[in-house]
């Protein structure tokens, strides 16, 4: 199971930090991918992160502006979300994929190519201009 949490309103060249709350299941053995769907458009993968290696990835869109953590400990994964945009305004979820189907092609595929395991409710970031 999956909780992603933390969103909310924010102006233009704010932060956010989402949290994305795993039980079930540890994060040595799944890899984390952040997505977002904004209104009308298809849904986006942004980041991920592989505890096991501790690898990250990040789409175009955010690289530079998106860091993506993660606490094994509390089995819990972050996204710090700097100078926010309006364009940033969507649904953040949070999902878990099984780390072993990701390993080998970790360098290769952005996190939208897997087929996602189990899937968490989003939580809505809206950047006011």
């Amino acid at each position: 199971q999956l909780q992603a949490s933390g969103g909310g309103l924010v102006q233009a060249g704010g932060s956010v930090r989402l949290s994305c709350a795993v039980s079930g299941t540890t994060l040595d053995y799944t890899a984390i991918g952040w997505f977002r769907q904004a209104p009308g458009k298809e849904r986006e993968g942004i980041s991920a992160i592989s505890s096991s290696g501790g690898r990250t990835k990040y789409a175009d869109s955010v690289k530079g502006g998106f860091t993506i953590s993660s606490d094994n400990a509390k089995n819990t994964v972050y996204l710090q979300m700097n100078s926010l945009k309006p364009e940033d305004t969507a649904v953040y979820y949070c999902a878990a994929v099984l780390v072993d189907t990701v390993n080998s092609t970790w360098g290769i595929y952005p996190i939208g190519h897997y087929g996602m395991d189990y899937w968490g409710k989003g939580t809505q970031v809206t950047v006011s201009s």
